[in-house]
């Protein structure tokens, strides 16, 4: 029995093929557009997922989408009756969008697929996480804890996972949101929302918690579980087209970074002191979550669980003595997490945990033979050589230890956002002009 699970239209559109229970493959579609965080119905990522598992449209005994967008609609246009008259512009441009394209999501996964018949089913937004998150995990029982921007409603969720069943048993609802309240801080510091998020938490060791005590005084009411309220007065998100608003701009001493614009000290202690309530929030999360659970074993999804700081505090300071988070924690995941999610609960399918995890280290992407690899630089025009295994590991610490910076290609790619090994730029990190060195040559991007 084959399953695809799709997520697409908001941001990071991806596939994952499940077989039999087996994770055959999965892939985000900028992988193969090259169109950063590409939100498009993922037709090529579905191709190459099909392929790897070697079946076609017709052997699929279901197709699985990661959220609910009856339910997403009903939030956002509720949003917009309780902010009315505000808001009038952001509803004229989000409202046709809703109309046109969003609201016939079925005719577009039918149509996306080569009129597609079969069934089409659809998982809540923050179980789509946490199924991501809980069943390639290598536990056999565990505590889930999934925080994002926002889903349908629910904006962070604790569950409990056990044998091939889950369950959410306490959800964080919108519009307070741990992502979103990142997000401001992101927009504010002059990064783009939704893909700057990692640059203000390498940006954090730079500054000083400033704003800490103005955060918690102003901005959040936060409990002693984690749960918290939002004061809507300093952003914007509910009713305009920013993150943040003039009062946000008042307490945090100016209006947005203008992006690409020098960055100032200011822009550090932003960042450092929006981090330190992040990692704070997600520790009482986390504290919660065992409470609640009585487990030993956690597993995290959903976008903040990609601030690896804040994965670390939790594994160092926390109460669980085990941590899995899924790599793919984004909403790229979910597409994974509906598929399983699907074979585990509305197929009742047995689960068993792997040693691992049941992802094969994340490297669920395409790969490539030698000779496809040779093809392809003479396409281009590169200069190479083929070395022998035992060749290419000398070489490779050679070129390191004389300051080189190397590609490294291998395998099959990782699904999700970190480099794993196998998509990977690497560098002797002895060397104190490495890290501008890439920044300037290789990455372009900031030089913190």
């Amino acid at each position: 029995m084959t399953i695809l699970g799709i997520s697409a239209y908001y941001h990071d559109s991806a596939a994952a093929i499940v077989t039999d229970g087996d994770i055959i493959a999965a892939a985000q579609e900028e992988r193969f557009t090259r169109k950063k965080g590409d939100d498009a119905f993922p037709s090529e990522a579905v191709d190459y997922c099909l392929k790897t598992a070697n079946a076609s449209i017709e052997h699929l005994e279901a197709v699985v989408f990661y959220d609910k967008p009856l339910l997403k609609f009903e939030r956002i246009l509720e949003t917009y009756l309780g902010v009315a008259p505000k808001g009038f512009g952001s509803f004229l441009k989000a409202g046709p969008l809703w109309l046109k394209e969003k609201l016939y999501t079925d005719r577009s996964i039918r149509d996306g697929l080569g009129k597609f018949t079969g069934k089409v089913l659809y998982a809540e937004h923050h179980e789509s996480h946490a199924a991501s998150a809980f069943f390639p995990s290598p536990f056999e029982e565990a505590a889930i804890l999934t925080i994002d921007g926002v889903g349908e409603w629910a904006t962070a969720s604790i569950g409990h996972g056990k044998g091939n069943s889950l369950e959410l048993v306490k959800e964080l609802h919108w519009p307070d949101s741990l992502g979103l309240l990142y997000s401001a801080f992101t927009y504010h510091a002059g990064f783009k929302v939704n893909s700057g998020e990692y640059k203000v938490m390498g940006l954090a060791p730079y500054g000083q918690p400033k704003y800490v005590d103005a955060i918690y005084k102003h901005l959040i009411d936060l409990e002693e579980d984690g749960s918290f309220r939002l004061d809507q007065r300093y952003f914007n998100y509910l009713s305009g087209l920013t993150m943040t608003s003039s009062a946000f701009s008042e307490l945090f001493g100016g209006p947005p970074r203008v992006p690409e614009t020098p960055l100032t000290q200011r822009e550090m202690d932003l960042a450092r002191s929006i981090q330190d309530v992040c990692e704070e929030i997600v520790l009482r999360m986390a504290r919660t979550a065992h409470r609640e659970t009585g487990s030993h074993n956690l597993c995290l999804a959903g976008g903040v669980a990609l601030n690896a700081v804040a994965n670390g505090r939790v594994l160092r300071e926390g109460p669980f003595e085990h941590v899995w988070i899924q790599p793919a924690a984004g909403d790229a995941g979910g597409a994974l997490g509906a598929a399983l999610l699907a074979w585990h609960r509305y197929f009742e399918a047995p689960r068993s945990a792997l040693p691992t995890d049941s992802m094969n280290g994340a490297q669920l992407g395409p790969s490539f033979t030698d000779e496809e690899i040779a093809s392809a630089l003479q396409e281009s025009g590169a200069v190479f050589s083929k070395l022998g295994d035992d060749a290419i590991i000398s070489k490779t610490a050679e070129l390191l230890a004389n300051e080189q910076v190397i590609g490294w290609f291998e395998g099959r790619m990782e699904f999700g956002p970190r480099a794993l090994g196998s998509r990977s730029i690497l560098a002797d990190p002895r060397s104190p002009k490495m890290q501008s060195l890439i920044n300037l040559k290789v990455k372009f991007r900031e030089g913190f």
